[in-house]
């Protein structure tokens, strides 16, 4: 199987797709037309990218099969175009959540004890031990979570050992129903730490001195972070946001800061370079208060090699299967409406006739199996069609080759 890698990727990824009898082309700095162009010449099937965006245009004229993103969100993929071509995308959930925690409690910590302006000051030979020794400390303070997914819990863990309190939203809570956090690794009967679902992501805002952003882009989330729900954090509140830039509304955000003193910790933004280095100007990023970071939440090397074994999982489990893991773009509801249940004969032909006669009737099968009984003898399909097939058609399947014992049809 041909593997095109279109970004940085850990050496130890590329030994185990190699080691999987895989053709691996390696060119970190692809994108846009030449990565087309390269999709086009390598007739590879399966492309790996991090940040690299893959459009529409790059999806035909060449074999492509599968799309790993090797990373968590994959918002710089048109799933849309993939799907329409029976292009796999998968990516790897959970592998960098550590990594993207810790600096996001990285921010916490130095917006805190403004960690970035001590440094400043003393390059700059000032000592102003006076000013910088003002700092409100972490513990008791409460930790708001948009959002409950696996770097949030992480996140979450690392505050509860820091003595604060967690207040969390997600929309699986919305019911209203009792979380057991202690299934997330939380102990909610820690003596300084208090642990709390919310219904509402305005009713985070409204419990947290620290307000920390986790959540997937879609058309819920994006803009969440209104100038609403900034108004309803406290002055002088923090923000952070590791997740995505579109799920904040930034010039909110920046009259926040002004006018408000929010303080905010980002390592996202809007319209940032999809290159390693490149020229970048967000005027929230001159504002006091305001830290930044260049997009490295999962870029620790423990990340990355996770990422990598993992993306080598998919590719391996792809090649030797037809199977791919976690995959993103699957229809999470059939569109079928009744399934065909034909028990036959395990001889050649029997599924061709049915397929023929469904063909000519103008039926689409939407999904299919068929599962072999012992001794090889017999086996019985299950066919999903987007709509019934009449009597008589059930009649002529069944009456039209020997080897079908019976037709069945069943309403999903």
């Amino acid at each position: 199987m041909k593997v095109l890698i279109a970004d940085q990727f850990e050496q130890s990824g590329l030994a185990g797709l190699a080691e999987a009898g895989c053709e691996v082309f390696f060119d970190p700095a692809l994108g846009g037309g030449a990565l087309a162009a390269a999709l086009h010449e390598t007739r590879a099937e399966v492309l790996v990218v991090r940040s690299t965006k893959v459009t529409e245009d790059m999806m035909d004229g060449g074999d492509l099969a599968l799309i790993v993103r090797a990373g968590a969100g994959y918002n710089t993929i048109d799933i849309a175009a993939a799907s329409a071509r029976g292009i796999y995308v998968s990516n790897c959930p959970g592998r960098n959540s550590v990594a993207v925690a810790e600096l996001a409690f990285g921010l916490i910590l130095a917006l805190d004890r403004r960690i970035p302006d001590n440094v400043v000051a003393l390059r700059a030979g000032r000592w102003d031990k006076k000013e910088f020794s003002k700092a409100a400390g972490l513990k008791g303070r409460t930790l708001g979570l948009l959002g409950f997914g696996a770097i949030a819990q992480e996140v979450a863990r690392r505050a509860q050992a820091f003595g604060m309190d967690i207040v969390a939203w997600s929309r699986r809570f919305e019911d209203g129903v009792p979380v057991d956090f202690a299934a997330y690794g939380l102990d909610p009967a820690a003596r300084d730490s208090r642990v709390t679902a919310v219904v509402s992501p305005a009713a985070v805002a409204e419990a947290a001195d620290i307000l920390s952003v986790h959540l997937g882009l879609g058309p819920a989330t994006r803009g969440l972070v209104d100038a609403d729900l900034l108004g309803r954090l406290r002055p002088g509140a923090f923000l952070v946001n590791t997740s995505r830039a579109e799920v904040v509304d930034h010039e909110a955000l920046a009259a926040a800061v002004r006018e408000r003193g929010i303080r905010v910790g980002l390592d996202v933004y809007p319209d940032e370079p999809t290159t390693g280095t490149a020229a970048y100007h967000l005027a929230l990023l001159d504002e006091p208060g305001v830290y930044g970071t260049h997009h490295i939440g999962a870029s620790t090397d423990q990340a990355q090699e996770a990422i990598a074994a993992e993306t080598v999982r998919i590719v391996r489990a792809f090649a030797e299967t037809g199977r791919v893991p976690n995959v993103v773009n699957l229809a999470r509801q059939s569109p079928a409406t009744h399934m065909l249940v034909v028990r036959h004969r395990d001889r050649p032909g029997v599924l061709a006739h049915v397929f023929e006669q469904l063909h000519d009737a103008g039926i689409n099968v939407q999904e299919t199996e068929n599962i072999v009984f012992e001794g090889a003898e017999a086996a019985v399909a299950r066919i999903n069609l987007d709509h019934a097939p009449t009597a008589d058609l059930l009649a002529a399947i069944s009456a039209g080759n020997e080897n079908i014992l019976s037709a069945q049809l069943v309403a999903l």
